[in-house]
């Protein structure tokens, strides 16, 4: 079944831009950030290459959407229901604790949270890569040029700015199903180097 929805994804003109045999090898064990994230259409298309790349995603996903019939695909695909309104969901000691117990598993996240424009990204990605010292992988969605992929993995640091600022750098040629969920000038200006105050 996997094999034949990301055949269905090539048929409908998606390219994958597969990693080389060394970044593969990584992926496996990993997070994964999924951006732009402006439509359920970007899940479906992340979910083609995940499996594309013969990963084991465990994707968290809005509790919401675990309706019939979609949630019996949710399930399938490696979705986890989340509370999102819930401070106290504990996904980032979930996340954590899987990827301590499975070496060859990779937690999927769309670090924006909702599919409408923000300024910021939600910081759990970071800190359950952190926490479980793996990379975080930078994926895209690209509806102008109908390609999909991975761009680089990234070893994090202490500093969030600085990190968030090799992450966006990634989606400067990246265009967004729904242009007006996105807006990357604003997200950088929010992580960028804050300039010192001149001295009285």
């Amino acid at each position: 079944m996997k094999k034949l929805w990301t055949a269905i994804v090539r048929l409908f003109g998606w390219k994958y831009d597969l990693p080389d045999e060394e970044r593969l090898r990584r992926l496996h064990h990993c997070v994964i950030i999924e951006a732009p994230h402006t439509s359920i259409y970007d899940f479906l298309l992340g979910a083609a290459c995940v499996w594309k790349m013969g990963l084991n995603p465990r994707i968290f996903i809005k509790k919401e959407f675990f309706v019939f019939p979609l949630r019996h695909f949710l399930r399938w695909s490696g979705a986890l229901p989340i509370d999102r309104g819930n401070r106290s969901n504990h996904m980032v000691d979930t996340a954590v604790q899987a990827l301590a117990d499975n070496p060859d598993i990779t937690i999927v996240i769309t670090p924006e949270g909702t599919r409408k424009q923000v300024k910021r990204f939600k910081r759990g990605f970071h800190e359950i890569a952190t926490k479980a010292n793996v990379p975080v992988a930078v994926t895209y969605i690209n509806y102008k040029t109908r390609h999909m992929g991975v761009g680089p993995l990234i070893d994090l640091t202490d500093d969030f700015d600085a990190d968030m600022r090799r992450i966006l750098d990634v989606y400067d040629d990246v265009a967004p199903r729904n242009a007006k969920g996105w807006n990357l000038p604003l997200l950088k200006q929010t992580y960028a180097p804050k300039t010192n105050e001149p001295e009285s």
